[in-house]
C-alpha cells in the first residue's frame, strides 16, 4: 500500500508502512513456552564448578528457586555473587529469574556477566538469545540462534531454534533473512498457519508477490476462511496494481471476519486511494467501531471529510485523532485546512507550521499558509510561502506550479479573502 499509511495496533506490524504481524505473536508464545524449559534444563542443577562458597547460601538460593519463591531466589543469589563475584553459575540463576519476572534488561546483563566467566555452561548462550528476542533486540537475538542452530544442524530442537532465527530477522525487520528459515520451518509443519502467515509478509514486504500468492492458496487449503490470507493477498493485488483485485480481496477479508484487527481500515485505504470517498467512510468507521483509539483510522476519516469539504465533521475527528499521535504531518495539515477553511486563521498557522516542520517539502501546507498570510494581509509571509511551493513544485507537479504562479501573481484581494486554492493540493 501507500507509503504514508502507518499500520499499527493489535494483529499489525510497527514498522514504517509495512503490513500485518498476525502470525508473530504465535511464535512469540512459542519462545516464551519453550524459554523456560530449556532455561531449566541449563541451569536447574545447582551453582557447582566454582566452588560455591558458604554452600548453604548456594542451598538455600536453590531451594527457594524450586518453591518459585523469585523475589527471596534472588536475594539468595545475589548474597551469593557478593560473596563469590567470579561464581558464573550464580549469575545465570539470577539471569534465569529475572527473565522468569520478565525483567530483561537486568536478566541479559546477568547473563553477558556469566558468559564472560564461563562461557561453557549448558544453555546459557540460548537463554540469552531469549531474552534479547523477549526484549525486542531482534538483530542480536537472529545472531545467537543462527549460531545455536549450527551447532544443532539436525536434532530435535532444530525446528524451534528455526523459527526463532526466522522470527528474530522478522521482528529486525529483516524480512529477506527471515524467508529461507520460515520456509524451512512451514515445510516441516504443514498444517502451522501463523508461519506461513509471516512467511507470506516477508515475500510481500521484499516484493516477491507471486510467491506471496503462491503462499496466501497455501492458506487457503489450511483455514479457506482466512481474513488474515485475504488481506496479505489484497495487499499484493494493490502491489501488482490490481486495484479491483485489491478491493476484492478486502471485501473477502471483511466477510470472514468483520472483527480482523485493522480488516476495515484496510479496505477503507483502499477506496480512498481510489478516491471512493463515499464508499470509505463507512468502512473508517466500522473500523472505530472495532477499535475507538485507531488514531490511523481517524486521520484518514478526517481527511475523506476534508477532500469532501465537510469541514464540521472533519474537525472533532481530526482534534481527536491528534491526541493519540502528534507526529504526523497529515493530521496537521488537515487541521490547519479545517480551521483555515472556518476562520481560525492563527489557529491554521499553528497546525500548517507544524506540518512543515514535520515535512519541510510539502507543497500544500506551504501553499496553504501562503493564502493564511495573504488573507490576513501579511503580504511578505505570502509571499515567502508562495515562493517556497513555487520552487517545490517545479520538480513535482507543474499544473500546481502554474496555479501557484497565477495566485502569486495577483493583487492582494479586498476584504480578507483567502485567494485562489488549488483543488487538490495534497
Amino acid at each position: 500500500m501507500a507509503q504514508d499509511v502507518f499500520w499499527e495496533g493489535k494483529g499489525y506490524l510497527v514498522v514504517e508502512v509495512k503490513g500485518f504481524r498476525i502470525a508473530c505473536f504465535a511464535a512469540l508464545l512459542l519462545a516464551a513456552s519453550w524459554g523456560g524449559a530449556a532455561q531449566n534444563a541449563g541451569l536447574g542443577q545447582g551453582a557447582s564448578g566454582h566452588g560455591a562458597s558458604p554452600q548453604g547460601g548456594v542451598s538455600k538460593a536453590l531451594a527457594l528457586e524450586r518453591l518459585g519463591k523469585i523475589p527471596e531466589a534472588i536475594a539468595a543469589w545475589e548474597s551469593v555473587v557478593k560473596a563469590e563475584p567470579r561464581n558464573a553459575q550464580a549469575y545465570a540463576h539470577l539471569g534465569l529469574l529475572e527473565a522468569r519476572e520478565e525483567r530483561y534488561a537486568e536478566a541479559i546483563a546477568h547473563y553477558r556477566k556469566a558468559q564472560g566467566l564461563n562461557p561453557g555452561i549448558p544453555q546459557l548462550n540460548l537463554n540469552l538469545g531469549l531474552a534479547l528476542f523477549k526484549s525486542g533486540k531482534f538483530a542480536e537475538s537472529a545472531k545467537i540462534f543462527e549460531a545455536e542452530l549450527r551447532k544443532h544442524p539436525k536434532d530435535t530442537e532444530t525446528q524451534r531454534l528455526t523459527i526463532l532465527a526466522g522470527m528474530s530477522h522478522y521482528g529486525a525487520h529483516e524480512y529477506g533473512a527471515a524467508i529461507p528459515y520460515l520456509k524451512e520451518a512451514a515445510e516441516a509443519d504443514p498444517k502451522n498457519l501463523p508461519l506461513r502467515l509471516d512467511l507470506a509478509h516477508c515475500y510481500l514486504w521484499t516484493k516477491q508477490l507471486d510467491a506471496t500468492m503462491a503462499v496466501y492458496k497455501e492458506i487457503l487449503l489450511i483455514d479457506p476462511d482466512s481474513a488474515a490470507a485475504d488481506m496479505i493477498a489484497g495487499e499484493a493485488l494493490d502491489e501488482k496494481g490490481d486495484n479491483a483485485g485489491a478491493v476484492q480481496q478486502f471485501q473477502a477479508a471483511v466477510k470472514a471476519n468483520p472483527k480482523e484487527p485493522n480488516v476495515h481500515f484496510g479496505l477503507a485505504y483502499l477506496l480512498w486511494a481510489q478516491k471512493r470517498y463515499d464508499e470509505a467512510i463507512p468502512e473508517f468507521e466500522a473500523e472505530l467501531a472495532n477499535d475507538p483509539k485507531n488514531y490511523q483510522a481517524m486521520i484518514y476519516l478526517g481527511d475523506t471529510y476534508v477532500k469532501q469539504n465537510q469541514f464540521d465533521k472533519a474537525r472533532p475527528i481530526l482534534e481527536e485523532a491528534v491526541k493519540y499521535q502528534g507526529a504526523v504531518p497529515l493530521v496537521h495539515l488537515d487541521l490547519g485546512i479545517v480551521y483555515m477553511e472556518t476562520g481560525g486563521q492563527e489557529a491554521a498557522i499553528r497546525e500548517l507550521n507544524k506540518t512543515v516542520a514535520l515535512e519541510p517539502d510539502n507543497v500544500a501546507a506551504h501553499f496553504r499558509l501562503a493564502n493564511v498570510y495573504r488573507s490576513m494581509g501579511k503580504k511578505d509571509k505570502a509571499k515567502a510561502e508562495f515562493a517556497k511551493a513555487s520552487s517545490l513544485n517545479k520538480k513535482t507537479d507543474e499544473g500546481l506550479y502554474k496555479r501557484i504562479q497565477e495566485a502569486n501573481a495577483r493583487s492582494e484581494p479586498e476584504g480578507g479573502e483567502a485567494g485562489a486554492k488549488p483543488k487538490q493540493e495534497k
